[in-house]
């Protein structure tokens, strides 16, 4: 056991007594040390139930014969951390995540781990700590937020920022706008929608590293504790059979996770996510195969915003079990796959039936033949770019329009709430990628706007930052090369005209090559924006988005984290 290291032998004497400081008998020193991640604070609303799921994890291992030990992990709060400098500080977390909880499960020499992240970059940083480490462990997630009902009908955070958009254009009255902030977000949990909190946990129970539910079920149902006090037990038996984040996260299920991700029509975050998840696993996940998986892979799921279904909803039908369950019956995932569960993917998902065909469609009759997600290239992103298909109108799918051009988020926003942004434009909103913002902020707040302002239908978005899962309409984010490393997209001028062709996956500025050629001549590089602290250190290490925005150290000629952990391990 490695907890072996801390607590047996007479040298681990010291060690002992530090435990004992701790209030730990010499029985619990005895059991296996199972380190359980908790990201509880009282400022995200996913995150304000979790010292109950931790709690209700502990007495879970605690029953199957482990020592649970807690220890915390940051949260940011997307949505509070929108439209301002705060939104720099979302991305970064990933990482400080992930270090964090190696730096705690390497000091501390656990045996296994139980993570309960709930948020946007809580989940894939502690997949990716799971996977560096690669000691048995399982997830369980604190839950999504029931949803808001505003006369009678269901809403989610994205029907709130649009609100905004709409009192700025004069649609509704500040007595309307009040309501919608009271009524949203009703309860704890992660945002209720397909946002990529929700997003992520579904696509953990996919890859086979959380147990059924752990994407759907709500924060505030009783199902959510019994799930965390399973969670603690299976990890027990993870440990038992040496079951690892290796042995399960393969490229298989990666895979699985793409499909899957294609038919719920998840969060365009979960192409920045999922590979740099794979690369900590040893896996290299070109996004290229997105398109490829998305061509055969139906979206089944049209989920807030790209619909007027919600998380809970979602969970009534099935889960993300009925949604496999619906893909196996074109033989679109590998079945043969381990589990947190000590199962195959077959043995999980059999007798997991589509419920509502109205939340889940059945595949013989979805939404649409091709995947929710769409990676396009072209001279604007020769890397790659992506959307969310599924939440774009079918008039936007195809357009073409002249670029509106802006250098930070702050300008476009100005302009779009000035009215100066009109029906067929595309809004170019640059250097605000992993480097040149640095933290590759999000863009809710443009595309709320844009939305709000009856634009939706008629106005396209793109940039070399990110957006929200709740984000809508023809947003087409994660350019690479992003304009602070000299990308297409830093040579765009006012007034060029851009194509967009989702269904062919292409993107174009209509600009000749020599023109090309000679604006790059004349392109001058940024000085940073932030020059001090963590950004400035993130700023000097960040990749591309289209390889996941992970770090990488100069010089380290892509050496994988698995490589690297073999060496450290």
């Amino acid at each position: 056991m490695r907890s072996d290291s801390v607590n047996k032998g007479v040298g681990q004497a010291p060690h002992r007594s530090l435990f004992h400081a701790s209030g730990y008998t010499k029985e619990e020193m005895a059991r296996p040390l199972i380190g359980i991640v908790s990201s509880y604070n009282e400022i995200v609303p996913g995150h304000i139930n979790l010292d109950k799921i931790a709690e209700a994890v502990k007495l879970g291992v605690a029953m199957a014969g482990g020592t649970p030990v807690v220890f915390p992990a940051i949260a940011v709060c997307d949505g509070i951390a929108m439209g301002h400098v705060g939104m720099k500080y979302s991305l970064v977390t990933r990482d400080l995540i992930a270090d964090s909880t190696e730096c705690m499960a390497m000091a501390h020499g656990f045996d296994a781990l139980v993570c309960i992240p709930n948020c946007d970059k809580n989940v894939p940083g502690l997949l990716m700590a799971a996977a560096r480490l690669n000691i048995p462990t399982i997830f369980v997630s604190g839950g999504p937020m029931l949803a808001g009902r505003i006369h009678g009908n269901k809403t989610s955070l994205s029907g709130i920022f649009e609100a905004v958009g709409a009192y700025t254009a004069g649609t509704i009255t500040m007595e309307e706008l009040e309501e919608y902030e009271e009524k949203t977000c009703p309860t704890c949990g992660s945002c209720s929608g397909m946002y990529t909190a929700n997003s992520m946990n579904c696509l953990t129970e996919a890859m086979g590293m959380a147990m059924r539910g752990n994407g759907t079920v709500p924060a505030v149902y009783s199902e959510r504790i019994r799930l965390a006090k399973r969670t603690g037990m299976q990890i027990m038996e993870l440990l038992k059979r040496d079951i690892r984040p290796r042995d399960i996260m393969t490229e298989k299920a990666f895979l699985n996770a793409l499909a899957v991700d294609m038919a719920l029509g998840c969060s365009t975050n979960s192409m920045l996510h999922l590979p740099a998840i794979a690369h900590e696993a040893g896996v290299d996940l070109d996004l290229d195969v997105a398109n490829t998986i998305s061509a055969k892979t139906p979206n089944l799921c049209h989920l807030a915003p790209a619909g007027h279904t919600y998380i809970e909803e979602l969970n009534e039908a099935g889960g993300v079990y009925a949604v496999m369950n619906e893909l196996n019956k074109k033989d679109l995932l590998y079945t043969d796959l381990i589990t947190c569960t000590g199962k195959t993917v077959a043995e999980n998902i059999a007798g997991c039936v589509n419920l509502n065909p109205e939340v889940i469609r059945p595949v013989e009759n979805p939404y649409s033949e091709v995947g929710g997600i769409a990676v396009l290239k072209g001279n604007i992103a020769p890397d790659s770019c992506v959307v969310k298909r599924s939440a774009v109108v079918e008039d936007m799918l195809v357009h073409e329009g002249p670029a509106r051009v802006f250098d930070c988020e702050e300008d476009a926003i100005d302009a779009i709430k000035g009215g100066k942004i009109v029906a067929g434009d595309v809004v170019v909103i640059r250097y605000e990628g992993p480097k040149g913002g640095p933290g590759m902020r999000e863009m809710l707040n443009p595309t709320s706007a844009i939305a709000g302002m009856g634009l939706g239908s008629s106005v396209a978005l793109i940039t070399d930052g990110r957006f929200s899962g709740a984000s809508r309409g023809a947003s087409i984010g994660h350019v690479s090369p992003e304009a602070a490393v000299g990308g297409p997209i830093a040579l765009i001028e006012e007034g060029d005209i851009i194509k967009i062709n989702i269904p062919a996956n292409t993107i174009h500025l209509d600009v000749s090559e020599e023109v090309l050629r000679e604006r790059a001549s004349r392109w001058v590089p940024r000085e940073p924006r932030i020059k001090t602290g963590y950004l400035a250190r993130y700023h000097a290490l960040v990749t591309s988005g289209n390889t996941g925005a992970i770090l990488q150290l100069p010089g380290s000629g892509g050496r994988n984290a698995q490589e690297r952990n073999d060496v450290c391990i």
